[in-house]
């Protein structure tokens, strides 16, 4: 492996990297990698995780981006994708930065559309996933009950 020239900026996947940082955690920085995908990504790759960011050349980049953007193809298993089971299209899914930010919206949206309880709970700013709301969730300026005199 011969050094390249250090840039303190990578574009993968329409996001750019610190070049400071080593690889295994630079990866992380793209919406919807995250500590597992990135080790995997690394692995199929046969890049070294502690090299630091800034020394992939561009080819090293573009297998990167393969990867990203067809991981069945290349070998990660399905568990680790972030969308199994897609609703529309019934596959197997990893997104990542803008789709899966309009794919998270979408849902939310649909939710709120059909008026299921994540949908009104959503709507209503409350949290959907079972945590208590008397002591947490609190906002305004008035914090606390009211006394009698």
């Amino acid at each position: 492996m011969t050094q390249t020239e250090f840039k303190h900026r990578i574009r993968i996947s329409k996001t750019d990297i610190t070049g400071e940082f080593p690889l295994e955690y630079a990866l992380q920085d793209i919406k919807g990698i995250g500590k597992a995908m990135a080790k995997a990504i690394l692995r199929i790759t046969k890049l070294d995780g502690k090299q630091q960011a800034g020394y992939l050349s561009d080819e090293d980049v573009q297998k990167i981006e393969e990867v990203l953007n067809d991981p069945a193809k290349h070998g990660i298993p399905s568990w680790m994708f972030n969308r199994k089971k897609d609703t529309y299209t019934g596959e197997d899914k990893h997104l990542i930065e803008t789709d899966l930010m309009l794919t998270v919206q979408e849902d939310i949206t649909t939710m709120k559309k059909i008026r299921c309880y994540r949908g009104i709970r959503h709507e209503l700013g409350l949290p959907c996933r079972g945590q208590r709301t008397r002591g947490s969730f609190r906002r305004g300026s008035i914090v606390g009950v009211k006394r009698r005199k």
